[in-house]
């Protein structure tokens, strides 16, 4: 069996989110997340996070992203993204579904600056254009880098400066906050997002996000925005469960801290053979740049995802880790792979 580096939702979940949701099995609650298990996960989140946020459980990312672009959104008014972000490339139009247009920035590493929007706002006309209304953010990005502290602080007040509102996607959150690189924290969130989701699905759960906002501004009827959207689940208990054996003793960033430490040996070593990266991360996807024939000779035996080609002879390839990423399976693909590598890559 070919082993995978592929994504970082291929395992089912940690035994002890397992295990919580099989010893509350036969325990009757109520529904819709009013169950004790979700209460109790709701203020777990607001502790870290500070404040007194609303937190709302969802199934998965892209549910995520929809249910609240949509519910802050006026029909005229659009979402400016990196051109790399996760709504622009990997969702199948949900945003657009929705009737709300993407206007996107090319960015050289995922991340948006404040002169990137500054730049984009200059571009709008009144009345015959959309309005740019929401800036969307990825914490990790779609490219494993990382936002530290003063480029979110400075994001966040360029955004309040022309009355855009800051939604970050977490769905690699857990990865971005346990690099050994990043300066921020849960409060940080708490203070320099209007809105910004924590993953599940990626982070070692069955599957979930939990939608934090700290603007309550912009939160009125967030509920009947998710009933509509089919996002509000009737056994809601299921995702509360899990974020509260998530959050219960640090086990969200423990599990990232050991996805991160595996693409790391991978990516040191990847290095250490000359082999360059697309773009250096600290989280836990990388990204080397291989000769197409190693790239082959590699699928034999793993899968991962070819990321994008480079020229004729050579592409970059994604190698994601995740919390059960084995050691040894880092150790072997190393090992393939300085066999498989020519002078030229």
């Amino acid at each position: 069996m070919k082993y995978s580096f592929k994504n970082d939702y291929g395992r089912g979940c940690h035994p002890q989110i397992l295990n919580a949701l099989s010893v509350s099995n036969m325990e009757i609650e109520e529904g819709y997340g009013e169950d004790r298990f979700s209460k109790a996960a709701k203020e777990l989140i607001k502790a870290e996070v500070g404040g007194d946020p609303e937190v709302y459980f969802v199934a998965g990312g892209t549910q995520a992203n929809l249910t609240v672009i949509s519910a802050l959104l006026k029909p005229y008014e659009s979402v400016i993204s990196a051109n790399t972000a996760h709504i622009q490339v990997h969702e199948t139009g949900a945003i657009e579904a929705t009737g709300h247009r993407i206007q996107t920035i090319d960015t050289p590493d995922g991340k948006l600056r404040p002169e990137d929007i500054q730049g984009l706002l200059t571009l709008f006309e009144e009345v015959h254009t959309t309005i740019p209304r929401l800036v969307y953010i990825s914490n990790s990005t779609e490219v494993g880098t990382i936002y530290s502290k003063q480029e979110l602080m400075a994001l966040y007040e360029c955004c309040r400066a022309a009355g855009l509102l800051l939604f970050m996607d977490g769905a690699r959150l857990s990865s971005a906050l346990a690099s050994k690189e990043n300066d921020l924290s849960f409060l940080d969130l708490g203070k320099y997002t209007d809105v910004f989701y924590i993953g599940g699905t990626k982070a070692g759960a069955l599957l979930g996000e939990a939608i934090v906002f700290n603007n309550k501004n912009i939160s009125t009827g967030f509920a009947y925005n998710m009933k509509q959207k089919g996002a509000l689940m009737a056994k809601g208990r299921i995702l509360g469960i899990q974020f509260l054996e998530l959050f219960r003793d640090g086990l969200f960033l423990k599990l990232a801290a050991h996805a991160n430490e595996m693409a790391q040996q991978l990516k040191f070593a990847i290095k250490g053979m000359g082999i360059d990266l697309i773009c250096d991360t600290s989280t836990n996807q990388i990204f080397p740049v291989l000769n197409n024939r190693v790239v082959e000779a590699l699928k034999k035996d793993y899968e991962f995802i070819v990321w994008q080609k480079i020229d004729a002879e050579h592409s970059a390839i994604r190698l994601v880790t995740c919390w059960a990423t084995e050691e040894e399976a880092v150790k072997q693909f190393l090992e393939d792979l300085s066999s498989l590598k020519s002078p030229s890559n």
